[in-house]
C-alpha cells in the first residue's frame, strides 16, 4: 500500500461496527438471502451448472455497499456459471435478518459477522465447515493470526475480512493543550491511573456546565457490549475462558475495573447520561469537541474525520452540523492492575451457511469461491482501504499498491503497535461454553453495566449478580476463584 504521509462506515460500531450508513436499498431484500439458500443448498448437479450464492452484508466500510452491483459483476466474469446475488442490510437490522433466516432454516450462503459469534451458529447446526472445500492456495493467501478465528474446533467457517483493532481516538489539539504526550502513549501505553488523570485534564466547564469531556464511549445499542468487553482482556482476563476452559470474568480483577468504570463518569470526566450514548452521538460528540477521547476507536475514523475536515474546508454545508476540524490521534486502552496491555481485535469476516439439507459439494466449492473472491484481491483492497486497516492477504496487499491512502504515519504505527499485542484466537473453547458466555452476556453483563452506568446499581452488585449467574451456567469448578 502507498501511504502519503479512515467509522467502519463513520461511526463503526462492531460487535462489530457502524451505524450512521444507512444500508443500500432493500427492494431486492424480498427475493434475497432466505428465498434462495434452501434451494442453492441442493443446486449443483453436473459441473459447470448454473448455481446463485446469496450473501447478506452490512455497510462494512463508508463505500462497500455502494459496490455490490459492480461486485456481482466482476464475480459473474471470473465464474460465468455462478451468480452473485447479494441482499444489503444495515448494522442495526443484520442481526435480527440473520437470526429470521437462520431460525426458519434457509439462510444465506454468505454472512457478514464477527467471528465471535461462530460459536453461536455452529451450535445450532447452520455453519457450514469449508476446510475440505477451500483450497490451498486460498488458505495460504491469509495472515496466519486473523485465519485462525474464523476456525472452531477442527473447522473453519469462512474467511476473514480484517483483524483491527480496537482502540481510543483521541483530538490532536485537546491532547495538546492538556499536556498529553499522546506520542509517548502511542508507543508504550498507559496504566489506568494515568489515564484518568488524563481525561481529567481533558475536562472543560462553562460554569456549573461541562462543555468538553475527557472520555466518551459509546455504550447504548449495538454498542453495548464493548466497553466492558475491550476494558477486561486488560485486566488480565484477555478471553472470558481462561486457557483451562474455567469462566474468567468471576476474577476479582472483573470487580475492580467495574469500580474504575463508575469512578471515571463520579470524577466528572464521563457524561452522567453515558448509558443512552450510542455510537452515532459517540462520533457526533467528539466531531464537535465535546470530547477530547473516544472510543471505540477505530482506524476508519481517520478517513472519517479527514473526509469532514474537508467539508469544513470547502464550506459546502455538508460538514456535521457545529462541528470542528479534527486530528484523530489512535491511542490505546489503557491497563489495569499491573496485568499486561492486551488489544480487542475485531476480525469480521465472510462466515459460510448451510441450509437444513446438507449442501452438494459442487454448491459448496461455489460458495467457498464467492467468499474468498469477496475476502481477498481487489474488493478487500478497496474494502480495507476505506476502513484504513491492515490488509491480510497477499492478493490483498498487490491490489492495494496502486490505491493512495492519506494517513498519519504516527496512527499507522500505533496500529501496528496494538496489533502486536492482539488478544489470541481461542478456537479450542468448547461451542457449548461460548454459546453459554454468549447467553450470560446478552441476559445478565450488558443489563446490569447499563444498570451500573445510570448510577442505578453498585458496582459489587453487579460482580455478585454475574458470578452467580456463571456458577449457575458453569458450576462451582467451572469459574475462575481467586
Amino acid at each position: 500500500m502507498k501511504t502519503k504521509s479512515r467509522v467502519l462506515a463513520s461511526v463503526l460500531a462492531l460487535g462489530l461496527s457502524v451505524t450512521t450508513l444507512a444500508a443500500c436499498s432493500s427492494n431486492n431484500g424480498d427475493n434475497g438471502g432466505a428465498s434462495n439458500a434452501g434451494g442453492n443448498a441442493n443446486a449443483g448437479g453436473a459441473s459447470g451448472a448454473k448455481d446463485t450464492i446469496t450473501a447478506l452484508l452490512p455497510p462494512v466500510s463508508p463505500t462497500y455497499q455502494d459496490n455490490f452491483e459492480q461486485m456481482a459483476k466482476d464475480f459473474n466474469a471470473a465464474n460465468p456459471n455462478l451468480t452473485l446475488k447479494i441482499e444489503p442490510a444495515s448494522w442495526e437490522d443484520m442481526t435480527q435478518k440473520l437470526d429470521t433466516q437462520v431460525n426458519a432454516g434457509s439462510p444465506p450462503d454468505i454472512a457478514f459477522i464477527g467471528s465471535d459469534g461462530i460459536s453461536k451458529y455452529v451450535q445450532q447446526g447452520m455453519l457450514m465447515d469449508i476446510k475440505d472445500a477451500a483450497t490451498s492456495d486460498m488458505i495460504a493467501d491469509y495472515d496466519p493470526a486473523p485465519m485462525e478465528y474464523m476456525k472452531n474446533g477442527d473447522g473453519i467457517y469462512g474467511f476473514p475480512a480484517y483483524m483491527e483493532a480496537h482502540a481510543l481516538g483521541g483530538n490532536k489539539e485537546f491532547l495538546e493543550k492538556a499536556g498529553i504526550d499522546y506520542k509517548s502513549v502511542q508507543k508504550n501505553g498507559w496504566t489506568y491511573d494515568e489515564f484518568r488523570e488524563a481525561i481529567k485534564k481533558g475536562v472543560v466547564k462553562e460554569g456549573d456546565k461541562t462543555s468538553r469531556y475527557g472520555f466518551v464511549f459509546a455504550t447504548a445499542g449495538v454498542a453495548s457490549k464493548d466497553y466492558l468487553n475491550i476494558l477486561v482482556k486488560n485486566a488480565g482476563m484477555p478471553n472470558a475462558f481462561t486457557t483451562d476452559n474455567k469462566y474468567a470474568y468471576t476474577s476479582k480483577n472483573f470487580l475492580e475495573v467495574l469500580k474504575d468504570i463508575r469512578q471515571l463518569i463520579d470524577d466528572g470526566s464521563m457524561p452522567k447520561e453515558l448509558s443512552s450514548v450510542d455510537a452515532g452521538k459517540r462520533w457526533n460528540m467528539f466531531l464537535t469537541g465535546q470530547t477530547m477521547i473516544t472510543g471505540k476507536g477505530l482506524a476508519t475514523f481517520e478517513n472519517s474525520a479527514n473526509k469532514n475536515n474537508e467539508k469544513i474546508d470547502a464550506n459546502d454545508g455538508s460538514a456535521v452540523k457545529g462541528s470542528i476540524k479534527a486530528d484523530y490521534i489512535v491511542l490505546p486502552v489503557p491497563s489495569f492492575l499491573g496485568q499486561p496491555a492486551v488489544t480487542t481485535v475485531a476480525v469480521d469476516g465472510y462466515v459460510t451457511f448451510r441450509g437444513k439439507k446438507e449442501p452438494t459439494a459442487e454448491h459448496k466449492a461455489n460458495v467457498v469461491k464467492a467468499a474468498y473472491f469477496l475476502a481477498s484481491g481487489k474488493v478487500a483492497a478497496t474494502t480495507n482501504n476505506d476502513l484504513f486497516v491492515a490488509h491480510i492477504t497477499k492478493t490483498g496487499r498487490t491490489a492495494a499498491e496502486s490505491m493512495t491512502v492519506n494517513r498519519n504515519p504516527d496512527n499507522v504505527a500505533a496500529v501496528s503497535t496494538l496489533l502486536s499485542h492482539a488478544a489470541p484466537a481461542r478456537p479450542d473453547i468448547p461451542v457449548e461454553l461460548g454459546a453459554k458466555a454468549i447467553k450470560l452476556e446478552d441476559e445478565v453483563m450488558i443489563p446490569k453495566l447499563q444498570a451500573l452506568l445510570a448510577g442505578e446499581l453498585k458496582p459489587e452488585d453487579m460482580y455478585d449478580a454475574l458470578k452467580k449467574a456463571a456458577i449457575d451456567a458453569f458450576g462451582e469448578d467451572g469459574v475462575v476463584k481467586d
